[in-house]
């Protein structure tokens, strides 16, 4: 307990900052991630619905995909909406590059890390950044296979 010059009444350290612990940082981190997690689910809706039933099918396994569509029918009308999944898809990827690459490094400026464990801050950026790459390299997967595939085939066969 400390005594202000102005009055006579004690004041508690955490009250003379008047500053709340770091909880933006929580908040800021909390948010990338979850944008992350979010461009992730999508990569891998896209991948699901579009590129696994062609490779397969590719592969020779029709059957597995056919009896892969009778367990999950809901991923026929995934497919018939692909443009819309991949459009999400891409736009959440392409936000959390923003966010990640962009927004964040400014928004970091003056960050201060737990004093328990000061590498917190590094790993979970850390972290974020391989979900993100994992997520536009599963994208970029379900796209090449999705759009780029059977015309290049179609190409190769004439």
């Amino acid at each position: 307990m400390t005594m202000t010059a102005n009055s006579k009444a004690p004041v508690s350290q955490a009250t003379v900052s008047q500053v709340p612990v770091s909880q933006a940082p929580v908040e800021r981190a909390r948010r990338a991630a979850l944008l992350n997690y979010f461009s992730l689910f999508s990569s891998f809706s896209t991948l699901i619905c579009c590129a696994l039933p062609s490779v397969l099918v590719l592969l020779g396994m029709g059957t597995t995909v056919a009896s892969l569509l009778s367990a999950a029918p809901w991923l026929v009308s995934l497919s018939r909406h692909k443009i819309w999944t991949f459009s999400v898809a891409g736009i959440l990827i392409s936000m959390s590059f923003v966010m990640t690459y962009l927004i964040a490094p400014r928004l970091r400026v003056g960050e201060v890390c737990d004093a328990d464990d000061p590498t917190t801050c590094g790993e979970v950026n850390k972290f974020s950044r391989v979900i993100l790459w994992g997520s536009a390299v599963i994208w970029s997967c379900g796209f090449f296979v999705a759009y780029l595939l059977g015309p290049i085939l179609k190409r190769i066969d004439r």
